[in-house]
């Protein structure tokens, strides 16, 4: 498998004609730098923007199969750290198709890197100089908001609550990183990634905020079935009533949209006690 290279390492491919960008994240990228027209394909986490969605899916950035990928005849494949599974990795990196790994980072650092590397895979480096120039500023801007808040708030991620088990985030993970960047606290920091919490793990959690993505079909979770939950019931979030429902994509992308995303989830968070309220 290709080797994931550092922002400054990647060199511009030969052809981007036929260009497959795998990681929502990516695509985003490449709207944003106006090159969307080289895009011949993308992974089913990339919804935004809404001609995106326009293109053929060729799976789902985690459970790629070779075949959905090559069906669209790329000439050069753009993938996101963190996409899988390995095997399937290592046929497209044989495939005598120009590949590279985009390094992931949740982190505003971690963003400007991905506009980095993107523009230099497209031969574009002026072009996501300037992105990555306004996107700084936009996010320098949005975490500025939090500056002033003096307790900061414990928030607690849920991924999933199947069978009444919380599937919920720890450190390293883009839901830990959106925390910080809004001015809060991840309530969990045991571990790394994701994990079911145990009662007693979400009760000395103590959140004060709940944080969902906001969800349709068999993954949501109602208001009434959350706070229900005998140990979430306990802490303070349980005990008042605070959610935030934030769409996935949006939330967790750490494309040229985080600095919005920010702001939703630190005015969400803290309302009017922001910054310039």
């Amino acid at each position: 498998m290709a080797t994931p290279t550092l922002a400054q390492d990647l060199k511009p491919f030969p052809d981007t004609s036929r260009l497959v960008a795998v990681g929502g994240s990516l695509t985003e990228i490449i709207f944003a730098l106006g090159e969307e027209d080289r895009l011949v394909g993308r992974d089913s986490t990339a919804v935004y923007p809404e001609e995106a969605l326009k293109l053929p899916d060729v799976g789902y950035m985690r459970a790629l199969s070779p075949e959905g990928v090559l069906s669209v005849n790329p000439s050069a494949l753009l993938v996101l750290e963190g996409s899988g599974p390995k095997e399937a990795l290592d046929v497209l990196s044989k495939a005598s198709i120009p590949y590279e790994t985009v390094p992931e980072g949740f982190t505003h650092e971690g963003i400007l890197a991905k506009i980095k590397a993107v523009g230099q895979a497209l031969g574009v480096e002026d072009k996501a100089k300037q992105l990555a120039e306004t996107v700084d500023k936009d996010l320098k801007d949005a975490e500025e908001l939090t500056r002033d808040v003096s307790q900061r708030q414990k928030v607690l991620f849920i991924l999933s609550m199947q069978d009444g088990k919380v599937q919920a985030s720890g450190t390293g993970s883009a839901a830990n990183g959106i925390i910080a960047l809004a001015g809060a606290e991840n309530a969990i920091t045991d571990y790394q990634g994701y994990k079911a919490l145990t009662d007693e793990a979400i009760i000395n959690a103590k959140p004060d905020v709940i944080l969902m993505m906001d969800r349709g079909g068999e993954l949501a979770v109602s208001d009434e079935t959350l706070f229900s939950h005998p140990a979430l019931s306990l802490t303070p979030a349980g005990q008042n009533k605070r959610i935030v429902r934030i769409d996935g994509a949006y939330l967790l992308g750490f494309g040229p949209r985080t600095a919005s995303a920010i702001r939703d989830l630190a005015k969400a968070i803290y309302g009017d006690s922001l910054s310039g309220n």
